[in-house]
């Protein structure tokens, strides 16, 4: 842009010479011969007609110099007009190659992009500072690593305070323009601080790790007191191999949950082993190219690839330890279900004592409606196979108003449907983040608030919401492109998790704990 700016200024200052001297040339001319006609006249010998005038000293008519002053003056004038024109014009000119003295002010369209861009980075940015930290701890406990576990609760106070006032913008709070306008700059500063917050810590973190640029000897021996890349190769490899007997177990598990359940009851979890496996092969390249690279004295790639392959570790635990969570969320639920039943079948009796007393008795829409609901239920469950916590919703919801008061083992229930719901967005979210949009988190980020407020319908439904979003997501961003030649293992789904922030043939550039500005630090 710059580039075309110089070479328009040449053109713009020729033009503003030729127009000016448009302007002065008739002037000029018209003075000139003027002052040339009487010479002009006498030369000729011919009698030119004047009018009578007082005799002046020196043969000058005042005549004679009053006109060319005038025509002169006209002149400048025209000039002066026509620069004023230039001059406005130029403040107004949107033309390219121009630069308007005053920028237009973004659009309500470009102020929402630029809040959903934030909104996703500083999610990202608190998602992947969190998976790094989980293994920080394990390294050197809760009291070395408070400093950095105090940034990212304040980043996520920031970023929940952001979705927050998203979400109500999304709501069409506030109305009036200049306040919407607000809103959106205050989503864009949360989200700005959140980022700083990690950025602050970043280094401190890579100095505590000793993961910095300082070369460390206790790399090649495997690390000493935790420090250095070989230490935390050596937390990396026993995690991996635990996931790797883990993931075995988790499909057993899989399997043996679709003979006992419906469908739908292990639907949350489908595809989470092979992703997990997905994962695992990507981390064993990559950490036995760390592992390589210490070996080989080459210290920052040794720290990229340890980056890498400790992320597919984090979310391949996330995706095992989901399967687990649905086992024993089914298993609850499944105990639950009759106690449930129960509990809300006197509840409607309650209910209908209840408008007896006070209303003639007449057919009402709503608990007719319930007792169907019951009797689907307790059918399902002498049929079988059936989904408990699909089960547990549709008591809830029958048995009392949304968000309303509900008797102790159906407030357990609907707290039991909520947390699962949410639990299954968030995994989901973590490790298809790549791909995950603004509208999908903000969702999540609502069901998060509802859940801890204890509405736990609001919760519910929010958070399935997210998971339709998201799942919508990922089926728009499709496979990540990957070359012909070279692909490494696991690699489309390191792009799609979010572990990798740019994709190439060696490994790309791994997220780590920080901000915007230092989540990438470690680069090719």
């Amino acid at each position: 842009m710059t580039s075309s700016l110089l070479r328009a200024r040449p053109r713009r200052a020729t033009a503003r010479i030729r127009v000016r001297v448009t302007h002065a040339v008739p002037g000029a001319l018209a003075g000139a011969w003027w002052l040339v006609l009487p010479v002009m006249t006498a030369a000729s010998g011919a009698p030119v007609p004047v009018a009578p005038a007082a005799p002046q000293q020196g043969g000058t008519s005042a005549a004679d110099l009053v006109l060319p002053l005038v025509v002169g003056v006209a002149a400048l004038a025209l000039a002066g007009y026509g620069s004023l024109r230039r001059t406005r014009r130029a403040r107004t000119r949107t033309t390219p190659g121009t630069v308007s003295a005053r920028p237009a002010a973004p659009t309500p369209a470009d102020s929402e992009r630029q809040a959903r861009a934030a909104l996703r980075l500083a999610d990202d940015c608190v998602r992947t500072s969190e998976e790094e930290l989980s293994l920080v701890r394990e390294l050197f406990g809760e009291e070395r690593t408070e400093p950095f576990t105090h940034a990212l609760r304040a980043a996520e106070t920031e970023l929940s305070a952001a979705f927050a006032i998203w979400r109500r913008y999304e709501q069409g709070v506030p109305e009036e323009a200049g306040a919407r306008h607000q809103a959106l700059v205050g989503v864009i500063g949360r989200c700005a601080e959140a980022g700083r917050r990690l950025d602050a810590e970043a280094a401190a973190l890579d100095r505590l790790r000793g993961l910095d640029a300082a070369p460390r000897d206790a790399d090649r021996e495997g690390g000493q007191g935790g420090r250095g890349v070989g230490a935390a190769l050596v937390v990396a490899e026993e995690r991996f191999r635990e996931l790797a007997a883990r993931t075995v177990t988790a499909q057993e598990v899989l399997a043996a949950l679709r003979k006992r359940y419906a469908p739908s009851a292990v639907d949350p979890a489908a595809g989470y082993v092979e992703q997990a496996k997905d994962r695992l092969l990507f981390a064993t390249a990559r950490l036995n190219e760390a592992r390589q690279a210490v070996d080989a004295g080459d210290r920052e790639r040794a720290v990229r690839q340890l980056r890498a392959g400790e992320g597919a570790v984090v979310q391949a635990g996330v995706l095992v330890d989901g399967v687990e969570r649905l086992a024993a969320r089914l298993r609850e639920a499944a105990a639950l279900v009759p106690a449930a039943l129960t509990g809300a079948e006197a509840e409607l009796a309650a209910a209908r004592r209840g408008r007896e007393r006070t209303t003639a008795a007449q057919p009402h829409a709503r608990p007719a409606h319930a007792d169907v609901v019951l009797a689907a239920v307790r059918e399902e469950l002498t049929r079988g196979p059936y989904d408990p916590l699909d089960a547990l919703r549709r008591i809830t919801r029958a048995a009392g108003r949304p968000g309303g008061p509900r008797s102790g083992v159906l407030d357990t229930a609907a707290q039991l449907v909520a947390r699962g719901s949410v639990a299954v967005a968030e995994e989901f979210v973590a490790v298809h983040r790549g791909a995950v949009g603004a509208q999908a988190r903000a969702r999540l980020a609502e069901a998060v608030r509802e859940l801890a407020a204890g509405d736990a319908d609001r919760a519910d439904a929010a958070a399935g919401e997210a998971r339709e979003l998201a799942e919508r997501d990922v089926r728009a961003y499709g496979t990540p492109h990957l070359g012909t030649e070279g692909d490494t293992a696991g690699l489309a789904g390191a792009v799609l998790g979010g572990i990798l922030l740019t994709e190439t043939q060696d490994t790309g550039t791994p997220a780590a704990y920080g901000g915007p500005h230092t989540r990438s630090r470690h680069q090719d």
